[in-house]
């Protein structure tokens, strides 16, 4: 195994179609890829592998899902079939466009049909790429660069939230000193202010108040 394969081994792929037979071709094409791939039948499926509940009687509540994989494994990518019976594959896309939590996963539409209009709409929605069916295997190399840069956007965003994090709880300590701070300043301001009151009781005592007093010589008192 290469070293790019090895490194798409650690992606994991949610892929979308309502065909077995599409949905069996693109899962072989992930795994011949070396992608972790969990395959669903409808949109309103992958919104609940995602974590996201859409409320729609006509679909059923349990997933559909394969292999079985737990839901809690993060999701690198989503390639999704456009043409879907109920929730579209550009009704998808706007879903997980649509939610803070997964709005940086990259989205890749397929369809078998090469209309400009619905390519430039999924594009401009925020798909990061848009494959003609049959899918090859040369397209599947155009989905790496996707993830990788998503990660790095993902460690660039927690990097920059531990700096504010650290920046904020030394304004907090700067703001709020702790109590044997505010001890030390009070005992300080206490030992300033006592030497302060002896000064001035020692200025209190000038020649002034000598001169006052008398003065003897040859039994003679003389007041200066």
């Amino acid at each position: 195994m290469g070293m790019a394969a090895a490194e798409s081994q650690q992606y994991h792929v949610l892929a979308v179609d309502d065909s077995i037979i599409d949905r069996k071709l693109i899962e072989r094409l992930l795994k011949t890829s070396s992608y972790q791939v969990t395959t669903v039948d409808s949109g309103s499926k992958a919104l609940e592998f995602l974590g996201l509940q859409e409320n729609d009687e006509t679909n059923p509540i349990t997933p559909c899902v394969s292999p079985k994989i737990h839901q809690d494994m993060e999701v690198n990518l989503v390639i999704t079939d456009y043409c879907m019976p109920g929730m579209t594959g550009y009704d998808l896309l706007k879903k997980i466009k649509e939610s803070s939590s997964l709005r940086n996963i990259p989205v890749v539409i397929m369809s078998s049909e090469n209309v400009p209009s619905r390519i430039t709409r999924c594009l401009e929605e925020g798909a990061d790429e848009f494959f003609l069916k049959p899918v090859r295997k040369s397209d599947l190399n155009r989905l790496e660069p996707h993830i990788k840069r998503t990660k790095l956007k993902d460690q660039k965003q927690e990097t920059l939230q531990k700096v504010e994090n650290i920046d904020e709880q030394q304004q907090q300590q700067i703001v709020q000193p702790d109590s044997e701070t505010i001890i030390e300043q009070q005992q300080q301001s206490l030992q300033q202010g006592n030497s302060n009151k002896r000064k001035t009781m020692e200025q209190g005592i000038s020649p002034e108040t000598d001169r006052t007093r008398p003065r003897y010589n040859s039994g003679i008192a003389t007041v200066v």
